[in-house]
């Protein structure tokens, strides 16, 4: 579970795609659907640095 509490650069580092506003972020700043950010996840992980390495290969 997303831990609101905590902030910057931890938080940063991780995709929660059970919070839709992460879900809308993460999708807009990788410039993909919801889904394939989903998706995405679902094969690297939560990593924002293994995601955004798998969409720009």
């Amino acid at each position: 579970m997303d831990n609101k509490s905590k902030k910057g650069v931890e938080d940063r580092e991780n995709i929660n795609i059970n919070e839709s506003y992460e879900v809308d972020y993460w999708s807009n700043k990788f410039g993909v659907s919801k889904d394939k950010l989903k998706a995405t996840v679902q094969i690297v992980g939560t990593s924002s640095k293994e995601v955004e390495k798998y969409l720009t290969k």
